[in-house]
């Protein structure tokens, strides 16, 4: 159990958190009893863009979810190479952090033909992201869409198996529901989950529970095992509402007021893979 985060109700490395062991005992207790199941599975083909909703996925070991961050748009130009594939921080791509026009598009993603459809308002474009025309086209509209946000021309980025997550290595993100309910509260304002932009949205776990799960195992489904590696810092991407792409709630600097901290949600890898589906149990494993 890692408990240098500190409790999140209380700033992190409080010295009362280091001596709060029963405490957190009694969590792993009712945690193990408590009836979890996943309730939502999404993946994010291109980063900084809408996400698509999964009845199931198939994981594998040490990899993310399934086509989730495939490709990314390049806001200026980097260096990437495809042929050697590095980390990126996301300030480098469009992002919601900063783009936050990005949440107004409607996008659709053919993982068969890896063609991407945009439709903002009335107005589609269609490009088939293996070729340099299809990949002209999208690129296009982002010049003109994004015009006034941009520091060079706009450039889909794409290498065989490398995914443009927000940390280098290779995870499934995760988030408890009631943390998001318990926002909510700090907000006064109801909050999309979609907000946080996760694989994996999980339903019966006390509020803001999953942050002591670092280091920890938990099972999904009947197969998978995931090994929990970080709690998750949120930005400001989490204050603009899917859809709109309006800037209208402050989440991060509400958690760090309340709880002396911006975190909500976990990445986990993924250390024995199989088949998740929707309504699959999450149980934690004792090591």
């Amino acid at each position: 159990m890692n408990l240098g985060f500190g409790h999140p109700g209380r700033p992190a490395g409080s010295t009362s958190d280091l001596f709060d062991l029963e405490g957190i005992f009694a969590l792993v207790r009712t945690m193990q009893r408590a009836p979890v199941s996943l309730k939502k599975i999404y993946r994010y083909p291109v980063k900084g863009l809408s996400a698509e909703l999964m009845e199931r996925a198939t994981l594998a070991a040490g990899q993310t979810i399934p086509c989730d961050r495939r490709y990314a748009i390049e806001n200026g130009p980097i260096g990437f190479d495809p042929a050697a594939p590095a980390y990126f921080p996301k300030q480098r791509f469009l992002m919601l952090m900063r783009n936050e026009r990005l949440a107004r598009l409607d996008t659709r993603f053919d993982e068969a033909t890896d063609t991407l459809e945009l439709r903002d308002g009335g107005d589609t474009v269609r490009g088939d992201l293996r070729t340099p025309e299809g990949r002209q086209r999208i690129e296009d509209f982002f010049a003109a869409f994004s015009a006034d946000e941009l520091r060079g021309p706009p450039k889909i980025l794409h290498a065989p198996g490398h995914s443009f997550s927000d940390v280098a290595r290779k995870v499934v993100s995760i988030i408890n529901l009631a943390s998001v309910s318990a926002i909510e509260q700090l907000v006064g304002a109801p909050v999309d989950p979609l907000r946080f932009r996760a694989n994996l949205y999980a339903e019966g776990w006390p509020a803001w529970s999953e942050l002591e799960l670092v280091g920890q195992t938990l099972a999904i489904g009947a197969d998978v095992r995931v090994r929990v590696v970080k709690r998750i810092v949120r930005c400001a991407a989490t204050n603009v509402e899917p859809g709109t792409g309006i800037r209208d709630l402050e989440i991060p600097h509400s958690l760090f007021r309340a709880c002396g901290h911006s975190d909500c949600g976990i990445y986990a890898e993924v250390i024995a893979g199989g088949t998740i589906a929707a309504r699959d149990r999450i149980e934690l494993v004792e090591d």
